[in-house]
């Protein structure tokens, strides 16, 4: 008899671990641990979401003939980490072997490879054949690169799926539309509505249960709409691919007061928990842009994030590993203030996205690399907490695709493996790209003075502050050159304005 222990990550029926494993000789094991649930703050919503699915899924998994040892979190003999839990399987169960799923962390990882020596069974990780560009594979094309930019990674992954491609050719003759996809959106713009799937009974149950749980955990329950099946999933995607995908291009970086979710997908929940086929949704996508339903401008943008942005950032993490958590090039050590939690600045852009992620453990991607993420690096915040913030807060994260997109995208904590240089913006791209800044106390055109906002100061302060390592950058040159332009008195006058809203930052009162 063999032992399958799966993740809250691996919610797939294909899962290579299943595929190979004999229903008869097998025991699945699904654990809802303390060890997980608190290693960081995670939203309760979030938990409410990966308890359900991995609840539904254990029962779908019973229904098609598997063996499903389930410890729910609630549970007395709750040993609340994987290592007891899987103790206590091989005492009570006495397999052969462990065979699983290669895990989606890192620290997992090493904890199951520790499980042999530990437990006398012998362990079989197996790659995880879900993803398009395994960990081996990615190793082997980062090999001897200076840069590992994700747009040359991109370009293979397009080549090996066939996806929006005319034999060796990109579909429309270039690989990349990002620069169509900026458009900022206004409230008369129709707006169609996301899904909602009602809480069934498990759900219902588990809701309950956190709720009794974690009383004084960030984040609203109530009210829970996720897909935590993956029939669900696929009807949300259905819904994604005929209503707002033909939108999700050009206003995917938009930001508008009021609408969570605009034309985005809301899927990556599902995605990164194994509920929905990353492959089959390009192809869906793929499918209506040929058939006329969506521009080509769309789809590849949304192609480009799953089989080029998620894929890359995977392979960024594992290759770069345990260190990668650890690095801080920019030195940025401040903590994290209180507003990330409550909500309580007079920023209204990061107001706005604290109290939506309050809500719905959701923000869409600009809304967390130019609003919450620019405002940290701006700040120095230390990227650690920032990352600790980040995983606890959404529902899609996972350390895998999420420690990538705030340690190296957002903060630049790395030093540039994953971008070319820091996302460091103004108060004027938020003005642009949203209606935020129409209701604010600060004015994003003034860089001092009482009303002046705090992106303002702070870009430039970031940029005099980090200048012995961020000068070089070709990236930066055109604002290094513009600071150095400023009259003296100018620069004075901003760098005091730096200091002074530090000091509101400190008080709580920016």
């Amino acid at each position: 008899m063999q032992l399958l222990p799966i993740f809250a990550d691996q919610l797939s029926h294909g899962l290579v671990s299943l595929a190979g494993g004999s229903k008869s000789q097998s025991t699945i094991v699904m654990m809802e641990v303390a060890a997980e649930a608190d290693a960081v703050w995670h939203h309760r919503k979030k938990l409410v979401f990966l308890f359900s699915a991995m609840r539904h899924f254990a029962a779908e998994l019973e229904e098609n003939g598997w063996r499903v040892r389930y410890v729910k979190l609630d549970d007395p003999q709750n040993l609340g980490s994987f290592d007891a839990e899987i103790a206590r399987a091989v005492q009570e169960l006495k397999p052969e072997r462990i065979v699983l799923t290669e895990p989606g962390e890192w620290r997992v990882e090493q904890m199951a490879l520790g499980w042999a020596n530990a437990f006398g069974v012998p362990v079989d990780i197996l790659p995880d054949t879900r993803f398009l560009c395994s960990r081996t594979e990615f190793a082997d094309w980062a090999h001897g690169r200076k840069e590992l930019r994700m747009d040359f990674f991109y370009r293979e992954m397009r080549r090996k799926s066939g996806l929006l491609m005319e034999g060796d050719k990109p579909v429309g003759g270039q690989w990349n539309f990002d620069h169509d996809n900026r458009k900022p959106a206004s409230q008369d713009l129709f707006m169609p509505k996301i899904p909602q799937f009602a809480p069934d009974e498990i759900t219902t149950e588990v809701m309950a249960m956190v709720e009794a749980r974690f009383p004084g955990r960030f984040g609203d329950i109530d009210p829970f709409t996720f897909p935590v099946t993956a029939q669900s999933a696929r009807e949300a995607a259905a819904d994604f691919i005929e209503k707002r995908l033909s939108g999700f291009g050009d206003y995917q970086d938009a930001m508008l007061s009021g609408e969570d979710y605009l034309y985005h997908s809301v899927l990556s929940p599902a995605i990164n928990a194994g509920l929905l086929d990353p492959l089959m949704l390009c192809r869906a996508a793929e499918a209506a842009y040929t058939a006329g339903k969506a521009p080509l401008n769309a789809v590849e943008g949304f192609i480009r994030q799953i089989i080029g942005w998620r894929e890359y950032v995977r392979g960024v993490y594992w290759l770069k590993m345990p260190k990668y958590a650890q690095m801080n090039v920019l030195g940025a050590k401040r903590p994290l203030p209180g507003l990330y939690w409550d909500g309580e600045t007079r920023m209204n852009c990061v107001a706005s996205v604290v109290r939506q992620t309050q809500r719905t453990a959701y923000a869409h991607h600009i809304q967390r690399l130019m609003v919450t993420g620019n405002f940290a690096l701006l700040a120095g915040i230390d990227p650690h907490a920032l990352h600790e913030w980040y995983l606890a807060v959404y529902a899609d994260a996972f350390e895998w695709v999420e420690m990538p997109n705030t340690m190296g995208m957002s903060q630049f904590a790395d030093g540039g493996i994953l971008g070319s240089k820091p996302y460091a913006a103004s108060g004027a791209y938020i003005n642009k790209m949203s209606d935020y800044c129409s209701n604010c106390a600060y004015d994003p055109k003034q860089r001092t003075g009482k009303r002046a906002c705090p992106f303002n100061a702070l870009y430039w302060d970031f940029l005099e502050r980090n200048r012995t390592t961020l000068a070089a950058n070709r990236r930066l040159a055109m604002p290094y050159a513009t600071w150095r332009k400023m009259s003296e008195t100018d620069r004075t006058a901003i760098l005091e304005q730096a200091r002074l809203v530090f000091h509101r930052l400190e008080a709580g009162e920016v």
